[in-house]
């Protein structure tokens, strides 16, 4: 059996930014085709960060599948994106860090997110090392928990 290719952490910082780099991992592997069932660029994390950057997430696909450095990348989301302070991107990584179910809905889905886990891993969801963000439930989902 292939291990699969996941993207980076949303823990990983690029400019001090939350998800970026793993923004930038989903455009490259879900155009190779290397992932398939992840949200992509209109939901989520990427919708936040898209929303937080002020950035046309399109022209940002083009640019990161042109294959740009990291560096590169976060010097055209700064150039082209509105401008935000050091302590606004504090802010937006720290929130966005810690974002957990906040009604009945997402605390179920957040539940059915650890269900499919546990399934996966062929545990009870008891077994999971226990998890309040959703940034843990993606880090639990690709074995990095």
């Amino acid at each position: 059996m292939v291990n699969p290719q996941y993207p980076r952490s949303p823990k990983s910082l690029l400019g001090g930014i939350a998800h970026l780099g793993r923004c930038i991992d989903k455009i490259r592997l879900w155009n190779a085709g290397q992932i398939q069932d992840y949200n992509y660029m209109t939901v989520g994390f990427d919708k936040y960060l898209v929303d937080f950057l002020g950035i046309d997430a399109k022209a940002f696909e083009r640019l990161v599948l042109t294959g740009g450095t990291d560096e590169e990348l976060l010097a055209w989301v700064h150039a082209n994106g509105k401008p935000v302070t050091d302590a606004e991107i504090c802010l937006f990584s720290q929130n966005l860090l810690k974002a957990g179910p906040k009604d009945e809905d997402t605390h179920r889905r957040f539940q059915g997110r650890l269900h499919e886990i546990a399934v996966k891993r062929g545990l009870p969801v008891s077994a999971l090392p226990p998890v309040s963000t959703w940034a843990d439930v993606i880090e639990l989902d690709e074995g990095r928990m």
